[in-house]
Parts: structure tokens; sequence; C-alpha cells
């Protein structure tokens, strides 16, 4: 039987699509890159949190290695996120880990609701000037959170980052410029850790390491139960937190989950994401880890070095944990620069430099909405009410510039001594009152009206409302009315809501 016919040709053909669809080795360095980039993040979301930073450390670790297999974007990174330590730390301060825990349980358990029920499909309603600010301010926060790194730095420290950046720019540049494949094969991230920790080690630098940021895990994560009290109490002490961590969680996973279909030129399943989310941080909450979401900076790292499939996703939990239980010793000397470095390359990656050419040519109102976006989620250090501001903002400018396109016109016939009003544009709660302003009934008195609404749609019970406003206005001044050219789904609509008489 030939290869073309054996009937686990397909199967071999899909598995390799979806887990290493660029190759083996090239999603495992690309992930490896994407594990660098969570270290220094992920511990400090654990502070931010008030946990441990083995809480954040185990938590990316079980959502990478549930995510790859029960998410619905191959090559998306996900782990404990900023968003959700924010909305988290006020419930540890007051009621203790545990209680985190309990909370994480409860917002997968809603995530993978959310999934089921299949309202994923609610990105669509998130315009692309909110998308634009929600990568650009993300990518401003992850260039701020390295900026302590560099408070009172010293030359040595300077120097080191600018090595860094030179490597992780430079190398992949002159190879191509060389022609030497060896030197864009290993993702120049990856030189640039080794490269400096040698230099750092050997030349006996004294600079902030990864064993300063805080105590890393000896030994693998534990199944547990939360330890509170399975009570009614409980669940009210949760259910708020639980709640935003869902929502927060939600938000920034399939905003992330867009991103990487537009840099990657592929479509994805917003609904498994989120359901995939929820079993992740379901299962994260059972071994003591925090419940985390989409990250898109480590997201656009992974995919700029290779990453295209499951493995890299799977591969950047797994790295983390090897490096961080069994190599801990080794990771403790990576100097926190070369980390730094990275980062940095990561939010300059993350910006859409473009928005800023466009910023100008675009109309003002989208760009005031990607200005928006971008000044609530840097004022408030949270990426849910920036994009929710830019929601509203969006939801509020469409539904202005719609209500503009609404054109009354009055014709009126000499034969008959009547008045023809012809409608053009959409009637809905925005442009109702000037639907009804437009019927002037100055001299209407008594005359045979006609309202022709074929080019008109009617939307809800607000111009269903105001269509009966007019129609009421004219008749009580003695005029015949006639309202023609309903289309189906209006005159339906108004057939159920308009009054009964």
């Amino acid at each position: 039987m030939s290869p073309q016919t054996h009937p686990t040709v397909p199967a071999l053909q899909r598995l390799r699509s979806a887990w290493w669809p660029g190759g083996i080795p090239r999603e495992l360095l690309a992930g490896a890159v994407a594990t660098f980039a969570l270290i220094p993040e992920v511990i400090a979301f654990s502070f931010v949190a008030g946990v441990d930073p083995a809480v954040g450390l185990f938590a990316s670790f079980v959502i990478s290695l549930v995510i790859a297999f029960a998410g619905g974007r191959p090559a998306m990174v996900s782990a404990a996120a900023g968003s959700v330590a924010l909305v988290a730390a006020p419930l540890v301060q007051s009621h203790g880990i545990g209680y985190l825990f309990a909370a994480g349980l409860l917002a997968g358990a809603v995530q993978l609701a959310f999934g089921l029920l299949r309202m994923g499909v609610l990105v669509r309603f998130v315009s692309s000037s909110v998308r634009t600010g929600f990568v650009n301010a993300l990518a401003v926060l992850i260039f701020s959170a390295q900026l302590p790194h560099l408070r009172d730095a010293r030359p040595a420290t300077w120097g080191l980052l600018a090595l860094g950046l030179a490597l992780i720019y430079g190398l992949p540049k002159l190879g191509g410029w060389l022609g030497w494949r060896a030197l864009t094969a290993i993702p120049s991230p990856l030189v640039c850790v080794l490269v400096l920790t040698v230099l750092a080690s050997g030349l006996g630098l004294a600079l902030p390491t990864v064993a300063d940021l805080g105590t890393l895990p000896d030994a693998l994560p534990a199944f547990a139960l939360p330890g509170v009290p399975f009570t009614l109490e409980t669940l009210r002490i949760v259910a708020l937190p639980a709640l935003a961590i869902a929502f927060v969680g939600l938000l920034e996973s399939v905003l992330t989950a867009a991103v990487v279909d537009e840099m990657t030129d592929t479509p994805s399943d917003k609904n498994r994401e989120c359901a995939g989310l929820g079993l992740a941080n379901i299962a994260a909450s059972l071994f003591g880890g925090i419940a985390g979401c989409g990250m898109i900076g480590q997201a656009v790292g992974n995919v700029k070095y290779g990453g295209r499939g499951r493995l890299s996703t799977l591969f950047a939990g797994v790295f983390l944990l090897i490096l961080m239980v069994a190599l801990k010793d080794w990771v403790s000397r990576v100097p926190v620069i070369a980390l730094v470095a990275i980062m940095v390359m990561v939010s300059a990656e993350t910006f859409d430099w473009a928005s800023l050419r466009t910023l100008v040519r675009h109309p003002r109102t989208s760009s005031a909405v990607m200005l928006a976006t971008v000044a609530v989620t840097l004022a408030t250090h949270n990426l849910a009410a920036g994009v929710g501001v830019g929601v509203v903002l969006s939801g509020v400018f469409f539904a202005f510039k719609v209500a503009r396109m609404l054109d009354v016109q009055a014709q009126d016939d000499p034969a008959s001594g009547g008045r023809v009003w012809r409608v053009t544009g959409q009637v809905f709660f925005a442009s109702a009152d000037a639907f009804v302003d437009a019927f002037d009934i100055l001299g209407a008195e008594g005359r045979a009206m006609r309202i022709d609404v074929t080019e008109a749609h009617f939307w809800d019970v607000t111009a269903v409302a105001a269509l009966d406003k007019v129609v009421q206005r004219l008749r009580s001044h003695g005029c015949a009315v006639e309202v023609i050219g309903l289309n189906r789904a209006s005159g339906l609509l108004i057939d159920r809501l308009g009054p009964q008489r």
C-alpha cells in the first residue's frame, strides 16, 4: 500500500500541522524563547498577587500543559498573568491563598461554560482600533515593567543590556548577510541568555540574578483541593473575584488569540480557546497555582522565532518546569539583565509601530478609540478596563455615525394635494429623535400623508415607538396616514412591538 493510500497518513499530517508545522526543532527553540520571557514576568506577577513565586511558576507550567492540548489557538502562550494578579491580590490579602485557589476553580468553571456556550464569538464586537490599543498598551506595560531593573544601574549593567540587544537583533542579520545558517538556526534570545550568563560569571560581575527575584521551587507541583470550607460563605467570598478573574482572563486570551491569528494569517477556534482556558485554570488551581490567561508578549516572541504549533506552547511550560526544578542552580545564575533584554525585544515586537504612522490618516474617531484604550490601560494597569472603555467608545461612535446617515425628504403631490415622506437609512435608538423631528406638521392639517420607508430599516423598540409617534401626531392634525415599503424584518418588528389598536 502506497503512502498516499495508507489510512494513517492523513492522521499524521493533521498531527504535524497542529503540533509542529515548522518542524520539531524550531517549535522547541521558539518555546524556549517564550520560557525565558515568562520567567521575570511570572515571578513579578506572583509578588503583585501576594503569593510565593512557586505559585505563579507552577501555574504557568500546568496552564501551558493543558492549553497545548485543549486550547483553540496553536502557538499561543498562556500563563500566570499580571491582570489576573491585580484582581487576585485583594482576595489573598483578606482571606489567604486557599481562597485564591477556590476562586481559580470557580473562574475556570465559568470560562469552561463560556466556551461550551460558544460565546467566544463576542470578540467580533472588539474593533481593530481597540485591538491596536490593547496591543500597544501591553507593549508599554511590558517595557515599563523592566525599568525597575535599570534604576541605579551600573555601567556594567547597561553594557550587558546593549550587548544583549545587539545579539538579539544583530545575529539574525549577520547570519543573513554572511549566509551562515548556524547563526539563524538558534533563536538569538537564547544566545543572549547564554553569552550574558557566561560573561557575568566569568568576569565576576556582581549583578542581580534570577535567584534574587524570589525563591524558586524545589519540587514538582502536587495535587490538592483548596484548603477552604466548601460552604455558601466561601462561595460568597470568592464569587465576585472569580467572575472578575474569569472575564479578565477570557478577554485577554481571546484578544491575544486574535493577534496571533493576524500574525500567522491562520484562523483559530475562540470558543475552544475559552473552554481550554477554563480547564487550564481548574487544573492550575488544583495543583497550587494561580489562575492565568493568554500572554501576548510571550505569544508574540514564540511566533516571531518560529512557533506555529501546539508543541511550542507545550514546551514553553515543560521547559519552564525543567529550568525551575532540575536546572535551578544554573538558572539562578542567569543575570536579570539578560531577561530584561529579551523583554525589551518582546515589547518592541509587540508594539504596532504602523499605528503611529496611520494615527493622522485614520478617522479621528478610530484614533480616539485607540488612544483611549491605551490611556485607560496605562492609567489603571488593567487591560480589561482599557478594552472595556474602547469597546464602549467604538459602539457610541458607530451609533452616531449610523444615526447621521438617516435622511427624511418630503415631496408634495399637486394632483392629490397630499405629501410623500421618503425615509432613507437606519432608524434605531440613536436616530429615533432625528426621525421624529424631521416630520414638519405645519400646513399638514387634513392632508393625505404617505410615509415611504422602502429604503429604511427599523431596528428596535425605540424606532417602533418613533414611527408610531409620527403617525399619531399626523393623525391628530386630521391627516390620513399610510406607511408603505416596510421590509419584512421591520414589519415583523412593528407587528410584535407596536401598539395594539
